[in-house]
């Protein structure tokens, strides 16, 4: 079955072939097909998760005192139990669910039919938009902190904030224009450098704690100081329990955890569809990562916390130049208590790995799309390059950094609101999924309803998250629709089986002209094809002694974009009858008539009845429910799949 020979890249310009080359599924990244590369040991590939995981140590401590003052240990443990006792479980079980990457948002696309599922799906692809768009503009804007603050860095470069940021992401996106391939043994490097760097920082930090016997009650007497907590332990623990959603951004690496799993290597005897090994390995990923990051938070929050003075982690303002721990709380203890050539070595690795992880966000966009909006029918044809999708996303961070000023503090809740989302959402996946499991799927609806409330308190405390998913979502939507309706008239089948019977008939058929009746399916009795080949054969001028078949179509799920047609032939009667379900009846009719053409060899002859009606309601029913006007449609159709009139079939109109 031919298709359309031109091709949506060809072009006379050099430069446009080299713009629109490169398939966005050739890009290396989290969310990749399965055997597309090959499988590593488990502490490898959380290594590549660790790069946006592990990397939020780079500023989470600064924001999370920035949100809690002297309370952030307390608020850090609830989010460290969070991490444990909600995120890891839920995680775990999507693992299991689906491992081959597909990732909670393909368990709700299962679990929601139809278009309710499809339209879910380009919701939750804008908090993924959120999600990394703000990950490639937050670890930007730190790595500049990192840069400007360092003891050797030009001086002119603390009032160039923002440019700086925007030549790391210019430079990220040079990269990916030039053509980028994910790295797990760079990923490597980098988180095992990073982490010695933590370590060794934050063991010093504790140990200046142990050997300064004020530090523990000066930070008592801080938190007893708070007018919230009015002495209280209780109020301290209530109110660290409204302020831990402000530390979300340290539950950053789950999603990631569980797309990278077509990269996991299971064990040889690994049954394909349900990879034992490898859902074993992803869940030892997941708690490693989730031990190792639990570790760090908690101590690198005790520890800023108890010897930083609080002035220090002034945020930045128009007019106020922001505290030397602003964004860089573990650089701030490298320096001071290592010395400015560690801290300066820190520095580099904090930078290093932040650029890093807004390499894999980058990478984990573009693969995004031809997970999800082909399948849909909703990407439009340029979104299949690489290099048309860099510049995009790259002029949105640009946007987004000009927006928020550079300022990482400002990003954390639009960056926490993308986070906490995806994980309600996965939540909300596993109780579903484990529903007739019996009492475990309440221990589920818990974890899901403390990450609702969590996701709650965190939009209406910050809603420049909210705001910038709606903007997303809301393109996302609108581009979505827009590619669906102009793509509408493509074949959208991608192959057609025929039973023994169908076969029979066309084979039967092909001694004279091939003449197939339309026929829209109803009782499926002797009296319907009877009365049907009355009235075609009289408004067509079908001549009498030619045989005819029918060929009616069922209407399948429309909001599918294409698939399989499978036909099989029924014998009603004297009456040979084709039949099929397809979501879209005009493009199977088509798909049909050119699979005749190039079995038989000859030129098939379709005919139909006049549809009568409001044009335009059928031009809408069509796009959005596969039905319509179906004759000058199935002709459109088979005129822009077959160019040549003389090897197209003909398309029969009467009434």
């Amino acid at each position: 079955m031919p298709e359309s020979t031109d091709s949506p890249f060809s072009s006379q310009s050099a430069f446009k072939r080299w713009f629109l080359e490169g398939q966005v599924e050739e890009v290396g990244g989290p969310y990749e097909k399965e055997g597309r590369h090959h499988a590593h040991p488990w502490w490898k590939v959380m290594c590549l998760t660790g790069v946006d995981y592990f990397s939020t140590l780079g500023y989470q401590p600064s924001i999370a005192f920035v949100a809690a003052g002297a309370l952030s240990p307390i608020a850090t443990m609830i989010l460290v139990l969070l991490t444990l006792l909600g995120a890891l479980p839920i995680y775990s079980r999507v693992a299991r669910e689906s491992p081959h990457g597909e990732g909670s948002i393909s368990m709700l696309e299962d679990l929601l039919p139809r278009w309710r599922g499809k339209l879910f799906v380009l919701v939750l692809l804008g908090f993924v938009a959120t999600d990394f768009i703000i990950t490639i503009t937050l670890s930007a804007a730190d790595a500049t902190a990192h840069i400007v603050e360092n003891p050797f860095a030009p001086p002119f470069l603390h009032d160039h904030r923002v440019a700086v940021t925007l030549a790391l992401i210019t430079i990220l996106g040079a990269i990916f224009l030039k053509g980028f391939k994910e790295a797990i043994g760079l990923a490597v490097l980098l988180v095992v450098c990073y982490l010695l760097l933590n370590v060794v920082v934050v063991s010093v930090g504790i140990y200046e704690v142990f050997t300064h016997p004020q530090a523990l009650p000066a930070w008592k007497n801080a938190m007893f100081a708070m007018p919230e907590v009015r002495g209280s332990p209780l109020l301290m623990i209530g109110v660290s329990l409204l302020l831990f959603p402000k530390l979300a951004l340290g539950l950053s690496g789950f999603e990631t955890g569980v797309a990278v799993m077509p990269l996991v290597k299971g064990e040889p005897g690994d049954d394909p569809k349900s990879p034992t090994g490898r859902i074993r390995n992803t869940r030892r990923l997941l708690l490693s990562a989730a031990l190792i990051m639990s570790f760090m938070l908690i101590a690198s929050s005790l520890a800023t916390t108890m010897l930083i003075p609080a002035e220090e982690f002034r945020p930045a303002t128009a007019t106020q130049k922001g505290g030397e721990a602003d964004g860089r709380a573990l650089s701030y203890l490298a320096h001071h208590y290592l010395g400015d050539y560690f801290g300066t070595a820190y520095d580099l690795s904090t930078i290093l790995i932040l650029w890093f992880a807004g390499a894999s966000a980058m990478a984990g966009l573009l693969n995004i799309v031809p997970r999800y909006l082909p399948r849909y029918g909703m990407a439009p044809n340029w979104a299949r390059a690489t290099r048309p999708l860099v510049l995009v996303y790259t002029a949105i961070a640009f946007a987004v950094t000009i927006i928020f000023d550079a300022d990482h503090n400002a990003q954390g809740g639009a960056y926490a609101t993308g986070v906490l989302v995806l994980i309600t959402s996965a939540a909300v996946a596993v109780t579903l999924a484990v529903w007739r499991e019996g009492a475990i799927r309440y221990a589920f609806l818990t974890i899901a309803l403390v990450f609702g409330y969590t996701t709650i308190v965190n939009i209406i405390e910050r809603p420049e998250g909210i705001k910038i998913a709606s903007f997303f979502i809301g393109t996302i939507v609108i581009v979505s629709f827009i590619s669906r309706a102009l793509r509408s008239t493509e074949l959208r089948i991608e192959g057609v089986e025929l039973n023994e019977t169908a076969r029979a008939f066309i084979e039967e058929a092909k001694k004279g002209t091939i003449r197939i009746i339309a026929n829209r399916p109803d009782r499926g009795d002797v009296d319907e094809y009877r009365l049907k080949e009355k009235e075609e054969r009289w408004n067509n001028h079908i001549p009498a002694e030619d045989p005819v078949l029918f060929f009616e179509i069922r209407p399948g799920d429309a909001s599918d974009f294409s698939g399989v047609l499978r036909v099989r032939g029924v014998q009603v009667g004297n009456y040979k009858v084709l039949r099929t379900r397809s979501p879209a009846v005009p493009n199977a009719i088509a798909a049909f008539l050119l699979h005749v053409r190039n079995t038989t060899g000859q030129i098939p002859h379709v005919y139909f009845g006049w549809t009568e009606g409001n044009p335009i309601w059928y031009v809408l029913k069509f796009i959005f429910f596969g039905e319509g006007d179906t004759a000058p449609v199935t002709h459109e159709i088979l005129r822009q799949a077959e160019p040549d009139p003389l090897r197209r079939p003909a398309v029969h109109v009467g009434g």
